[in-house]
């Protein structure tokens, strides 16, 4: 799904024009990356919560020459879906999830 896709979702809901939609989307995403920002975590109960990890610095390794690389400190977004999301994602067990034929994204066939 991509940005244009969610703001024809929300567009869809009600009496609202495609440029509504896209103010409501952008908002809602402005909203999650300025709070990630200054250092909140974000919880949205059924769905999951956003914060920023924080990596330390490390010794990388240019992979095209082999040479060593200075890694700096930085913080990094997380998610961390919730207990209902997940259960959702998965199938119950020993129960296959149903796999659409006409929307299977070839690049990333279901697994078997």
């Amino acid at each position: 799904m991509t940005k244009a896709d969610l703001v024809d979702k929300v567009t869809a809901l009600g009496d609202l024009t495609r440029r509504d939609g896209e103010i409501i989307v952008e908002t809602l995403f402005e909203s999650v990356i300025g709070a990630l920002k200054s250092g909140d975590k974000i919880e949205i109960r059924g769905f999951g919560s956003f914060r920023t990890r924080q990596r330390n610095s490390r010794i990388g390794r240019n992979p095209k020459t082999g040479e060593k690389v200075d890694v700096p400190a930085k913080r990094v977004p997380f998610f961390k879906p919730s207990k209902e999301l997940r259960d959702s994602v998965n199938a119950k067990a020993g129960k296959p999830a149903e796999v659409d034929a006409e929307h299977i994204d070839p690049h990333h066939p279901p697994a078997m």
